[in-house]
């Protein structure tokens, strides 16, 4: 387990993948599967670690992605199911993508008439399905409400008013961020009153993404009856798309003091960044845990976290340890294993952390990556 990490014998910055971790959730996920009948497939969007996905693959019935890279990564590395969904696809998309999946939902109608050609030339092999809004929002940041409104992903009912669905065959609702069952509930009941009528002539609906399964206090038995009622009532294919879920409390940052300076209080300069490492502490923003420090007060030692970047705002938030914190010192951040790796940048010329895996059985790290100029290099021009 990754509490027995020691956090020196990393590089750092590193990302560390407790694999004991993502068993568990795996675990989690594969029974709720069996209870309900759903098909549980990773959202590579928030968790693409290949090098894990052998042991991912036991438990999930494959991967959905957003884009050729994905489609291709999801093929070649876990080898099983493949559903795509995107706001927009390119042509020269569709010739990555089509080959590699087995669904596809297409934002709007529009894109659907665009591309219908070129999927039904594929047979019946790739089956269909339009993204709907049901205009029903859980509340959470702005920025990752797709039902917001003037949102650009997924169709309204009023949209919908007089068009044909002809060579349609499923529907996709993903309007969730870290939420429980009982939000997906309400989302479906908002769903059937706006879009029961094509619902009843589905053939597999796609739930998407957002529901936080693996946390300790999701209701994982309320998820399986709405399930459940849900193939029996439109007697569909149900499928889900977590990615949180998947890699949910089974990674850790871990970072290093490389400066400490008094400004109006005590700042600890780190090797790592907010902004090139952990960009959801600013685009959220939250303040992610940090392994043994407390709230700003509660220990004897309070200081700010900041990144190695020239961004003024690179800051990670503020913490306090029960003894001072010194330069070389190592620092852990929990929960980095979703939205991290997918999502860094090697902006400010800041190298990517190494990525490593760790299982309690084993007892210690094992290096998978790391990363040099070259990695930096290749991404300009």
């Amino acid at each position: 387990m990754l509490d027995q990490l020691d956090p020196e014998s990393v590089p750092s910055p590193c990302y560390v993948i407790g694999l004991d971790e993502l068993e568990a959730n795996g675990e989690v996920l594969a029974r709720v599967a069996d209870r309900s009948g759903a098909r549980i497939l990773l959202a590579l969007k928030a968790y693409g670690a290949f090098a894990t996905f052998p042991l991912i693959s036991r438990y999930l019935a494959g991967a959905s992605g957003s884009s050729p890279h994905e489609i291709r990564l999801a093929a070649e590395e876990l080898g099983k199911e493949v559903h795509a969904c995107a706001p927009i696809y390119r042509e020269q998309d569709l010739e990555v993508i089509l080959p590699r999946v087995s669904h596809i939902t297409f934002n709007s109608v529009g894109q659907w008439k665009r591309h219908q050609e070129a999927v039904e030339a594929k047979g019946s092999s790739v089956k269909v399905a339009i993204r709907l809004n049901p205009e029903h929002s859980e509340g959470g940041p702005s920025v990752y409400d797709p039902c917001a409104p003037g949102s650009r992903l997924g169709v309204t009912a009023e949209a919908l008013k007089g068009v044909s669905l002809e060579g349609v065959t499923g529907f996709h609702f993903h309007t969730l961020c870290e939420n429980g069952s009982d939000a997906l509930e309400r989302m479906l009941a908002a769903a059937e009153q706006r879009f029961g009528e094509l619902m009843v002539e589905a053939e597999w609906i796609n739930l998407g993404g957002g529901h936080l399964i693996t946390s300790p206090d999701y209701n994982v038995d309320r998820l399986c009856e709405i399930i459940i009622a849900l193939r029996e009532r439109f007697g569909v294919a149900v499928y889900l798309e977590p990615g949180e879920a998947i890699a949910f409390n089974a990674g850790v940052l871990v970072a290093t003091v490389e400066d400490i300076v008094a400004n109006g209080g005590m700042t600890a300069i780190l090797d790592s960044s907010a902004t090139a490492h952990m960009p959801d502490i600013l685009e959220m923003p939250y303040r992610p845990v940090v392994s043994g420090a407390g709230a700003p007060g509660e220990f004897a030692h309070t200081y700010r976290l900041g990144g190695a970047t020239c961004l003024a705002g690179d800051v990670i938030g503020e913490y306090s340890f029960r003894e001072r914190l010194r330069v070389g010192q190592r620092i852990v951040f929990e929960d980095m294993a979703h939205y991290t790796m997918v999502k860094n940048t090697t902006f400010n010329g800041l190298g990517l952390p190494a990525i490593a895996t760790f299982s309690g059985r084993e007892g210690h790290a094992s290096i998978v990556r790391e990363f040099g100029y070259e990695d930096f290099r290749s991404r300009l021009s």
